[in-house]
């Protein structure tokens, strides 16, 4: 997954402001500094999953809305071939299938190819 860091600093300063919340305010919610705060939404740090989920928490968003636009699939056909796999599944195959698949990833070699 790549990610637009621009879009998700701007989106992050956006919702914020919205909010009427400092910096600071956003920082101490998140477990981070208010330079760090800055810094994301200046685009020149990246985050962890983690303090984006405190963010989206803090700003009543999803973590899916600050990605959108940032996020691009690397093989777009790929990723509609899933899809279309777990389209027709129940919630109980849904959830076999994707506990298959991070055992398959956690176990599969990492080549040149994984990213």
């Amino acid at each position: 997954m790549v990610v637009n860091y621009s879009s998700l600093g701007q989106r992050i300063r956006q919702e914020r402001q919205k909010l009427n919340l400092t910096q600071e305010q956003l920082a101490e919610s998140a477990d981070v500094t208010t330079a760090f705060i800055g810094h994301i939404e200046r685009s020149e740090r990246s985050l962890s999953l983690e303090t984006l989920i405190k963010i989206s928490n803090r700003l009543g968003v999803t973590v899916d809305y600050l990605l959108s636009d940032s996020y691009k699939p690397r093989d777009p056909q790929m990723t509609e071939e899933l899809l279309q796999l777990l389209d027709n599944k129940s919630p109980s195959q849904k959830r076999a299938l994707l506990d298959i698949m991070r055992t398959i990833v956690k176990y599969l070699p990492l080549g040149e190819d994984a990213q």
